[in-house]
């Protein structure tokens, strides 16, 4: 029974092993490939026109700087509605994946 028992063990840590890292390779290739996708993005869009390229990165800059002062200074109590809720969600979601991609690109081998 306990040769029985130390092998399941084994096997639930090898499986638990490989899981932890093939999802680490996916989330490490997932980081390059929406590195790539940003860096390609301000490529195009700087070769169209660098004018708008400017003023477009201007404009994010105000709405995301919009949504942080939604989110850090509303009180919790107050509902946020229209440009405020979606000043504030993409806010959220810019925080979002600029974490992640701190804490997975800088692993990534495409820098």
């Amino acid at each position: 029974m306990g040769v029985r028992r130390a092998a399941k063990g084994v096997g639930r840590f090898v499986t638990e092993a490989v899981g932890e890292v093939v999802g680490e390779a996916l989330l490490s290739l997932l980081a390059c490939v929406l590195l790539g996708c940003l860096g390609l993005v301000a490529f195009l869009s700087w070769s169209f026109s660098p004018r708008l390229t400017l003023a477009g990165a201007g404009l994010l800059g105000l709405f995301l700087a919009h949504g942080a002062w939604r989110t850090f200074r509303t009180p919790e109590k107050a509902r946020r509605r229209g440009l405020a809720a979606v000043s504030a969600a993409g806010f959220t979601l810019t925080a979002a994946t600029a974490l992640f991609l701190f804490f997975y690109a800088t692993g990534c081998d495409c820098l």
